[in-house]
């Protein structure tokens, strides 16, 4: 099976910003990926952490106006890079 480009992409560091959630309240949350398992990523938002589940969310790559949905990348960080 090929990977597609998103589901190569190296998210602890970037900027992201959610686009679309089944939680409407995570919509329009900017923050620092600090941390990331499986299901979830945990970011940096105003000096603190919140952790959100991947497959319920929609981001964007902020340096890099990329559009991503979560569960394109619910797979763990290094079985994602390979």
């Amino acid at each position: 099976m090929k990977l597609r480009d998103e589901e190569k992409i190296e998210l602890i560091g970037k900027e992201i910003k959610i686009t679309d959630s089944k939680n409407i309240t995570l919509i329009g949350i900017e923050g620092k990926v600090i941390d990331e398992t499986k299901n979830t990523i945990t970011l940096e938002v105003k000096g603190k952490e919140k952790k959100i589940l991947k497959n319920q969310i929609e981001i964007m790559l902020i340096n890099e106006n990329k559009k991503i949905k979560g569960k394109r990348i619910a797979k763990r960080p290094e079985e994602r890079l390979k």
